[in-house]
């Protein structure tokens, strides 16, 4: 398919996941992605499986100085920006009772703070026809145990999308939610183990996780001119987690 023929997007958190499986269906589709993430030899491995219409910036999106420094490279090389897609995100198990100040600076400033600084210093690049896609959570909606903070962060980004398509009116660019439940990425196979896989897996309907392609394919989706007609929306890639 050619959906994204011409067009240029960032995906932070794109080195590895649902990041780097989104990446190469936008690159597959006809894009030139350029990829943000904090580890360089994650990006530099990324670069190598995603070929010549990919470029990597390091950074975090929880720095102002970071978040300019991959948008001038975007105006430099390509000029515009047509695709946001604010993936990077942080989060834990933290039971109430054990929250610190610290854990709840870490997730809400890159959850929160990062996902808006993200999209407000990409909007000079962008234009009518513009896609931001925001990762949200079927935690944002669930109440899942020990995910409270994670969870209000996700709620919080959800909000994000829905106030921004009024702030957005009239300029053409949409915004809409991706929320994922639990994904096989290389993070959950190494936090949760083959035992927490299974646990996870059987919490849906379909019971079993996500491959990052899928949730990648819906990314697809919603930065191509198929979802024209959809903004502040939440689009759930739970396997029914979140609706029953």
């Amino acid at each position: 398919m050619s959906r994204l023929t011409g067009k240029t997007a960032v995906i932070t958190g794109g080195a590895t996941g649902i990041g780097l499986a989104s990446a190469k269906r936008f690159i597959s589709e006809g894009a030139f992605v350029f990829i943000f993430g904090r580890r360089q030899d994650q990006l530099d491995a990324a670069l190598a499986t995603l070929g010549p219409n990919a470029r990597a910036i390091q950074g975090s999106i929880s720095s102002l100085s970071d978040l300019d420094r991959l948008y001038a490279a975007v105006k430099s090389e390509r000029g515009t920006l047509d695709i946001v897609f604010a993936n990077a995100g942080v989060g834990s198990q933290l039971k109430l009772g054990s929250i610190t100040v610290e854990h709840i600076d870490e997730i809400l400033d890159v959850n929160v703070k990062g996902t808006i600084f993200t999209v407000q210093k990409a909007l000079p690049l962008m234009g009518p026809g513009g896609s931001i896609i925001l990762t949200g959570s079927s935690a944002g909606t669930t109440g899942a145990p020990a995910f409270s903070l994670y969870g209000a962060s996700k709620a919080a980004v959800r909000n994000l999308a829905l106030t921004w398509g009024e702030d957005l009116k009239g300029t053409g660019i949409r915004v809409n939610v991706l929320s994922p439940a639990c994904t096989a990425t290389e993070l959950a196979k190494a936090a949760l183990g083959e035992e927490g896989m299974k646990v996870f897996a059987e919490l849906n309907l379909l019971k079993r996780m996500a491959d990052p392609e899928e949730v990648g394919a819906v990314a697809a989706f919603l930065a191509s001119g198929d979802s024209s007609f959809m903004t502040a929306s939440e689009v759930a890639v739970d396997g029914g987690l979140a609706q029953i």
